[in-house]
């Protein structure tokens, strides 16, 4: 039983297609700079976690994994991990993705403290980006840590964060109960 988040972890790496490489961060960074809505939260946040590739997979039972690294006004810091665990009805896989803008010091401060997480029904603004960089957004819905509001609503920040997808591939149908938690450590922590 104690195996079964881990094999879940497995199966969505297995699903995403790619394994993170050292310069897919600023490739995604890039991206997400170049693809409209999101472009402009680089200069107003303090912070921002970026994840090239969170894998998604499940059956019934689904899981999410991804790593990440977060910078402080471009300057990298530390690193990051996002794992979800989702139950209800679900099918399939998907590699995504996912950035995270933290849009001042105390939002920093909770999303590093360990204990960051979303509630389950935390969307973000979805951006359809074509190899060129050009991207279109469509929709915006979700919640953070306990709230009951949207976490991004019309390109703004929700309590102090703001999340963007890009979807790089997949199929998954899913109707589930999730919530994103995240981890960090500080560079230069043992």
């Amino acid at each position: 039983m104690r195996n079964i988040p881990r094999l879940l972890m497995l199966t969505a790496l297995i699903f995403s297609g790619r394994m993170v490489m050292a310069d897919s961060y600023s490739d995604t960074t890039a991206l997400f700079k170049n693809a409209g809505q999101s472009a402009g939260f680089f200069k107003s946040s303090y912070a921002y976690a970026v994840f090239p590739t969170i894998g998604k997979g499940g059956l019934v039972v689904g899981g999410a994994y991804g790593k990440g690294r977060v910078y402080v006004q471009g300057k990298y810091v530390g690193n990051t991990s996002m794992t979800q665990v989702s139950l209800g009805f679900q099918a399939g896989g998907q590699g995504y993705s996912q950035i995270v803008f933290l849009e001042d010091k105390r939002a920093f401060d909770e999303f590093t403290n360990g204990n960051f997480e979303f509630d389950a029904s935390v969307g973000a603004v979805a951006i359809t980006a074509a190899a060129g960089g050009s991207a279109g957004t469509t929709g915006a819905t979700g919640t953070a840590s306990g709230g009951k509001k949207d976490a991004v609503t019309a390109g703004s920040y929700y309590k102090g964060v703001a999340v963007f997808t890009i979807v790089k591939g997949g199929a998954m149908y899913e109707a589930s109960v999730a919530g994103q938690k995240f981890s960090y450590k500080a560079l230069g922590m043992k």
